[in-house]
């Protein structure tokens, strides 16, 4: 099950943060999304129309940073990702567009 959790806004939208696993067969480390919405079910059917069926958010464990909330509410798509931070260990690496993430590499004929 993933780690995650949401903060609502003052407007009443809410951001969802979710450690997920990694899409790459060959990388351990998961990746941390985020979704901005008008509720949590409305975040969770946003990641499940992108095709990630089974993302579920059970109680609020991991509930996002307020730098995180500010980096999804400057994102014009409202829904981001990067690798999900090891204990604070290595670099932060920059938010990506949930694009890059689905992405499906092209076959090379």
């Amino acid at each position: 099950m993933a780690a995650g959790g949401f903060c609502k806004l003052p407007n009443g939208t809410v951001v969802v943060a979710l450690n997920l696993p990694s899409p790459a067969a060959d990388d351990p480390a998961g990746v941390r999304v985020l979704v901005h919405a008008q509720n949590r079910a409305r975040a969770l059917t946003r990641l499940r129309n992108l095709g990630l069926r089974a993302v579920y958010l059970r109680g609020n464990t991991a509930p996002p940073t307020p730098d995180e909330i500010t980096a999804v509410l400057h994102h014009p798509d409202g829904l981001i990702w990067r690798t999900a931070p090891d204990r604070g260990v290595g670099p932060m690496e920059l938010w990506h567009p949930i694009r890059a993430l689905l992405r499906q590499p092209t076959a090379q004929a």
